[in-house]
Parts: structure tokens; sequence; C-alpha cells
């Protein structure tokens, strides 16, 4: 859990997803489309991907993807962060990380 969080804090915008996720990819694009360059971690290319993804499971993630931290938080996964866009509060989330200034 410890490296999941460390992971987390490298960045405003981390996405742990799996490579043939399309939900990992629309959430990214997401996130793009405001600006944000999120640091992305396939969990399925990496050698302690395993072990990465029972961390997110111990943290409250189901073993979907993606799940995403914005300011070294925890968010959730795609229903979440579409909801936070819906609602729009998904770019004031942005900011306040500093992932994004406008």
């Amino acid at each position: 859990m410890d490296t999941v969080m460390k992971l987390g804090a490298q960045s405003p915008v981390m996405i742990f997803s799996r490579s043939t996720s399309c939900m990992s990819h629309t959430i990214e694009t997401l996130i793009r489309n405001f600006g944000a360059n999120p640091k992305i971690y396939e969990l399925d290319r990496l050698q302690n991907g395993r072990e990465l993804e029972r961390a997110l499971i111990g943290l409250g993630c189901q073993p979907s993807f993606p799940a995403v931290f914005i300011g070294n938080e925890l968010v959730g996964g795609s229903n979440e962060i579409t909801s936070l866009n819906i609602r729009g509060k998904l770019k004031q989330l942005l900011i306040r990380a500093n992932a994004i200034w406008v």
C-alpha cells in the first residue's frame, strides 16, 4: 500500500490502468482535455503490477481500472471521475492539485 501511495504522490494526477482498458483510455483522454498531463502506470506491463493491483484493492479500489489519484488522494475509478466531470467539479480538483492552472 505504501508503494501505491508513494507513486500516487509523484504527480498531480496519477492513473493506474491496464493497457487493454478502454475506460482507462477514456478517463486519460478526459483529464488530458483539461490540459493536465497524468502519469500513467499500466499494471499489466509492470513487473510488480500484481502487487500494485493488490495494494489498490486494499485501498478500496475494486479490481477494475482505472484507479485515479489527484493531488495525492485516491479519487476513484471511471464512475467517480465521470461524476465529478458531470457535476463540474473535476476542473476545480485539477486546479487545486496544480495539475492545471487555468
